[in-house]
């Protein structure tokens, strides 16, 4: 999944949290293996390779992960769209990352591919189907999400109750850490500090920055976050972080309200029931919810740079 994974448990049955932590590990690959398009066997990869041709039966954990991306995609009206993969052999920001800028031509040519009601999900059948040749599927802004919300599962099955789970930029944390909650920070965009901080209590916190992802051509920023109805990275915020107490929806929330930028983005978070957030706008401002207020530890503004 591109991220490192990091596990810690308040217990004093250390044999039982090895237990759990070596359950969620193999979890993870095992998703890994299901949704991501590294694999050329993964469920994912054979959605895409039958993209116009034909439905595909998957696991029902792939279509569960789907069906959450439909979701959270009716929720941001698109900006949100698991069908982006389209687009990303143009933009390459992973290990093949070769700072380059596609043209105009090139990004208006995959635009009608990238489509998310043109995923059909057939839950009761187990299949899916791209309806368009060249189409693609990606699970990049979601999947993490729906892995720490297993973990979170597996630990409580092992019943250890006070954890914490880090995986990229998604948080879990459930319990507390003896007397006291667990502790969540928000990153600087443009540095390494962190510029503010909140208690949480069996809440997920999730991250998505211009920062994570990027290089920059001509004093000019290019990030991972592309907006389904343009192609190209994202503009309005530098970063969104989602307090929820799902990491799936945390997950895709944090990535669609980026799209959506700070007005529309806060406007929806404050429609959403259970959803707070943390806003860094592209003009550097921090947008709080109402929800977070007298939670929310700002710790320093944000560093002030392109």
């Amino acid at each position: 999944m591109g991220s490192e994974v990091r596990l810690t448990a308040w217990t004093a049955d250390e044999a039982a949290a090895v237990a759990a932590f070596e359950h969620i590990f193999r979890d993870f690959d095992d998703l890994d293996r299901l949704l991501s398009v590294w694999h050329e066997t993964s469920d994912v990869s054979r959605l895409n390779a039958a993209a116009g041709r034909a439905p595909v039966t998957m696991n029902p954990l792939t279509i569960e992960v789907l069906q959450i991306a439909r979701e959270v995609s009716d929720l941001t009206h698109g900006t949100f769209d698991a069908t982006f993969g389209a687009l990303s052999g143009l933009w390459k920001f992973d290990h093949d990352q070769d700072d380059r800028v596609p043209s105009a031509r090139e990004i208006a040519t995959r635009l009608p591919l990238v489509d998310y009601q043109a995923l059909e999900i057939d839950a009761k059948g187990g299949t899916a189907f791209l309806r368009r040749a060249g189409m693609r599927a990606h699970l990049g802004g979601i999947g993490k999400g729906f892995a720490v919300d297993r973990a979170a599962t597996i630990l409580r099955s092992h019943a250890i109750d006070d954890f914490m789970i880090q995986a990229g930029g998604d948080l879990y944390v459930g319990g507390r850490r003896g007397d006291r909650p667990w502790r969540g920070a928000i990153k600087d965009p443009r540095s390494d500090r962190e510029i503010a901080a909140l208690d949480l209590i069996n809440e997920t916190l999730s991250t998505s920055g211009d920062y994570e992802r990027f290089f920059i051509r001509d004093g000019r920023r290019y990030h991972h976050i592309l907006d389904p109805d343009d192609g190209a990275p994202a503009r309005g915020s530098r970063s969104v972080t989602i307090v929820t107490d799902r990491a799936v929806m945390a997950d895709g929330l944090s990535t669609g309200i980026f799209i959506l930028g700070p007005e529309a983005g806060m406007r929806l978070i404050e429609e959403l029931p259970g959803v707070e957030g943390v806003i860094v706008s592209a003009a550097n401002e921090v947008l709080v919810s109402s929800g977070l207020e007298g939670r929310l530890q700002m710790l320093a503004p944000p560093t002030d740079a392109p």
